[in-house]
Formats: structure tokens, C-alpha cells, sequence
């Protein structure tokens, strides 16, 4: 079914629906009559000649110089020219749809000035597969994602590049194949598909979505690594993190149980020590505030998205034109950074378990790196090299992007969000997150069965079972030494996937 646009109530799952699995969109009747409104009051301002910012001003430094009615169409293509300058490889297709999407759902609140035309060939473009060419690199995030959205504005010119049905193409090419007709761009209408913070805030909202996947596997994978350290798990009680408060913590306790549920551990069969290393023990407080940053990034993230980002903004019904800065990235690009700072920290808390299952001072009774044959072979020493590198780059990366604003255009954009970096950033910080994340996978497999191999069997929870058949069907126990980078990237692009995350809710229900 497709998913109408109307300018208000579009969901993070929504936008996932439609950058990643092609959902159709169509643009509510209310939101074509309120655009048709709008575009009314522009153009009987434009025949008045009353001095509007970016229809018949330049922009930036150069907004006090006046167009005469011969400059205003053109001075649209030209802004597209100037400001398609971004660098680098191609955005991936879902974060140009997303961002796409987004600027439909601007437009659909009738405040933006642009004709219909423009709106509806976004929508096309869409539903019929036409996706922009745009370079990753060039947006600081602040009068919006100009460089990468003007690559996507170039193709309502029948110019810029495309992709279509797997084939990179020239935008008229692409639009011709796909029987999408060239609006071009008039008074306003160039900067009204440009001036807002869409490619980072979708991007932001894809990645929270991968994030929220990817901490529900970060506590399948503590509860395995619990479950073969011997854990004690009356810390993970609810009545503990409840009388504290935090919804996070509370919410990430109750999944890890759930997770070890049926097992001996949990039913109190096995001997444990009084009380845990932190790592083994504060999980859900460390866990749960990840998901508690990620819950506030969400709301921010979800306002704009179904907010006005543009300028100016027209009001139609006052018949007035307001020039501001709702381009501004940074109430997305603040929280986010958080976010990316929340994913280091769980990966962090992750290797610190490896190295416990690793090291046989603290993994109780395991053998050293999880090898029988010590000495000869050296097993998962090295694994942890390799989740240790990649959580010293997340470090690096988490750096915040929002304080690092470099003033541009002659210092008219003297503060601008960099929340494109952050963007950027993230999805390396999450890319990483997911390696370190399925060494600890591994390790905690290869862990249990060493338990069951050469101690006296005990019974594991319902959840960790499913999980651990799971990583054997990608990765094989291992017997004897052997080159380990293709189990590493196996595991890797297991978590991305999420089957170990699908297989265990199917089995014991969401951990939400």
C-alpha cells in the first residue's frame, strides 16, 4: 500500500519502506491543493515585484542584490549549477531516496513556493525508480544539504546523472526511459528543492533504525557471553534498574533475561560468584542509556522530517513571506552525534566481554583464547586485535561534527551545523560497531561450545540456543588454528543483516 504524503506523521519505519524497499508514495489531495495555493501567492508577488529572498534576490552574501524579471528564471538554473560542488563517490541509493522523500513531505505543507510540477516529479522519480547521482561529500549541513540536494534538483532540468533499472544514465536519459517529463525549474522553484537539512536527516533516521537493530543484538550477544562466563544474573532483575527509572536500562535487563530464559543460568542451576566485573554486570545501565539517547535522536529526527525546512517560508494565508533559518541542521545533527558516541560506548562494553571469554584469569574455567590446544594454536587472541582496532576508530570517530563549524560564503554562513560529517560519520561508526559486535558473536559461540564439549553440559536459554545455531551455519567452531579474516567478515555481515536478531524473535517474541 502506498504511503501518502500529507506533511505531517511520517515515521522513521515509513521512510525505511520507501528508500529501501521501494514502497510507492502518493501525495494527499490536500497537500497538491495547499502547494497549488502557495505557488498562487508566489507568482502574484513575483508580478507585483515585491522583493522576495532567493526568487528575485540572490542568496548567501549576495541576497541584497535585486534580479530584474529577465534574470529571475535563470537565476534558478544557475543555482543549481553553482551549488551541485559536492566531492566523492555516490551516496548510496536509500539515503537519496530518503532524502528525496523528505523534501516531498516539506513541500506537501504548502509553505515552500514551489510549483506542483516539482513536487510531483519527486514523487515519480520514486515510484518509478529514478534515482540522482549524488556525491556523498560537500554539504555542511546548514542552508541545508545545498551541494547534494542541487545534484538531485538538476534532474528537473533533464540534466545531472541517474540511476535507472541498474543503469547509470545521463537525468535525461533516465527520465526519458522512465517516461517522467522534465518540469524545469522556474522562479523559485530551484532553491525550494534545495534549501534543507534532507540528505542528513535521512541518512539520521536509516541509521537510527540500524542502530535500534544493532543494540536488540548487542544484548543477544551479552546474554550469550553471560551465559558462557557463568554469570550471575540477579543484576539484571527489573526491580533493580525500575526503582532507578531509566526506561533504557529497564527495557535492556528485561531483553537480556528473556534472552537467557529456560536456561540453567537463569534458573539458578549453576554456581556463580556474588558479583560480576562491571562489564558483565552494568550491561543493561550502559545498553539502556544507548537506547535511551537513540529514543531522544528519534523525536528529534521524526520533527524534522515532518517539518518546514526551507527559506523563505511562505504563509498563504496571511499572504506573507518569511525569510529565517530553518535549514539549520543542528537539532539533528546534536543528538546524533550522541548517538554515534552511544554505538562507540556499547562497542566498547562488547570487547570487554571478548577479552573476559579470551583471558583464562577471568573467563572461569575457559581455556586461554578459547583454544584447546594452547601453545600451538593461539585460537581468538587475535580477534580481539581486530575488534580493538576498529573501536579505536570509533573513538576517533565520535569526535562531535556539531562543534566543528567552519564559517563559509564570506562569513554570511558564519555557523553552520556540519551535521552531514555526523551523518557520514556515524555510518562508519556503525559499520565497525557491526564487526566488533560479531567477534564477540563468535567468541561467545565458540565459548558454549567448548562448555558443552568439556565440561559437565548445562542447558543454555532459549534465545542464546537460537542464536548460537545461527553464527554455526555462517562460522564453524574452532578445532584448529586457521586463518580467521573470512569467519571476521562472515560474522560481520551477519549482524548487518540481522538473522541472528529475526531468528531469535521469531523464537522467543521482540525484545522491544
Amino acid at each position: 500500500m502506498a504511503i501518502i504524503i500529507n506533511g505531517q506523521g511520517l515515521t522513521i519505519e515509513d521512510l525505511v519502506k520507501v528508500a529501501r524497499n521501494n514502497e510507492k508514495v502518493e501525495l494527499h489531495p490536500d497537500a497538491l491543493a495547499r502547494i497549488k495555493k502557495c505557488r498562487a501567492m508566489v507568482e502574484r508577488k513575483i508580478d507585483a515585484h515585491e522583493i522576495m529572498y532567493g526568487v528575485n534576490t540572490g542568496i548567501g552574501e549576495f541576497s541584497e542584490i535585486v534580479l530584474n524579471d529577465d534574470q529571475v528564471k535563470d537565476f534558478q538554473k544557475y543555482l543549481i549549477y553553482n551549488h551541485a560542488a559536492g566531492i566523492g563517490e555516490a551516496a548510496p541509493i536509500d539515503h537519496v531516496r530518503a532524502a528525496m522523500l523528505l523534501r516531498i513531505n516539506v513541500h506537501a505543507h504548502g509553505n515552500s513556493g514551489c510549483r506542483p510540477e516539482i513536487t510531483q516529479t519527486l514523487v515519480d522519480m520514486l515510484n518509478k525508480g529514478v534515482t540522482p547521482f549524488v556525491c556523498q561529500k560537500g554539504s555542511v549541513g546548514a542552508c541545508g544539504d545545498l551541494a547534494p540536494m542541487s545534484q538531485i534538483a538538476l534532474l528537473m532540468m533533464g540534466e545531472g546523472h541517474a540511476y535507472y533499472k541498474g543503469e547509470f544514465l545521463t537525468g535525461k536519459e533516465a527520465l526519458a526511459k522512465a517516461e517522467i517529463p522534465v518540469p524545469g525549474l522556474q522562479a523559485r522553484d530551484g532553491l525550494a528543492t534545495i534549501n534543507g537539512a534532507n540528505v542528513l536527516t535521512g541518512m539520521s533516521a536509516l541509521m537510527l533504525y540500524d542502530t535500534n537493530n544493532w543494540l536488540k543484538q548487542a544484548e543477544i550477544a551479552c546474554a550469550m557471553s553471560l551465559e558462557a562466563l557463568k554469570a550471575n544474573l540477579k543484576p539484571y532483575n527489573s526491580r533493580i534498574l525500575e526503582v532507578r527509572g531509566f526506561a533504557g536500562g529497564i527495557r535492556s535487563a528485561k531483553a537480556i533475561l528473556n534472552v537467557t530464559k529456560g536456561g540453567d543460568l537463569i534458573e539458578n542451576k549453576i554456581k556463580v560468584k556474588v558479583q560480576d566485573a562491571y562489564s558483565m554486570r552494568s550491561t543493561p545501565q550502559v545498553i539502556g542509556a544507548a537506547h535511551d539517547a537513540v529514543k531522544y535522536a528519534r523525536t528529534q529526527v521524526e520533527i524534522e522530517m515532518n517539518g518546514v525546512g526551507d527559506n523563505p517560508i511562505f504563509f498563504p494565508d496571511e499572504n506573507m513571506q518569511l525569510s529565517g533559518a530553518n535549514f539549520q541542521g543542528s537539532p539533528v545533527a546534536l543528538p546524533m552525534d550522541l548517538v554515534g558516541v552511544a554505538v562507540t560506548m556499547v562497542s566498547v562494553l562488547s570487547e570487554r566481554r571478548l577479552n573476559r571469554l579470551n583471558n583464562p584469569a577471568l573467563s572461569v574455567g575457559l581455556p586461554p583464547f578459547l583454544t584447546k590446544g594452547a601453545g600451538m594454536f593461539s585460537g581468538l587472541m587475535l580477534s580481539q586485535y581486530t575488534a580493538d582496532m576498529q573501536i579505536v576508530e570509533q573513538r576517533i570517530l565520535s569526535m562531535p561534527a556539531s562543534i566543528q563549524s567552519i564559517p563559509a560564503a564570506a562569513d554570511q554562513e558564519d555557523f553552520v551545523s556540519m551535521g552531514m560529517n555526523t551523518a557520514l560519520k556515524n555510518f562508519q561508526i556503525l559499520d565497525n560497531a557491526y564487526g566488533v559486535l560479531g567477534i564477540e558473536f563468535m567468541a561467545a559461540a565458540q565459548a558454549l561450545d567448548l562448555r558443552q564439549k568439556y565440561e559437565t553440559p548445562y542447558e543454555f536459554g532459549a534465545g542464546t540456543k537460537v542464536a548460537h545455531s545461527v553464527v554455526r551455519k555462517h562460522v564453524e567452531y574452532l578445532d584448529i588454528d586457521r586463518p580467521l579474516y573470512p569467519d571476521h567478515n562472515a560474522m560481520k555481515a551477519l549482524v548487518k543483516s540481522c538473522e541472528i536478531l529475526n531468528e531469535v524473535e521469531k523464537a522467543i517474541g521482540s525484545l522491544e
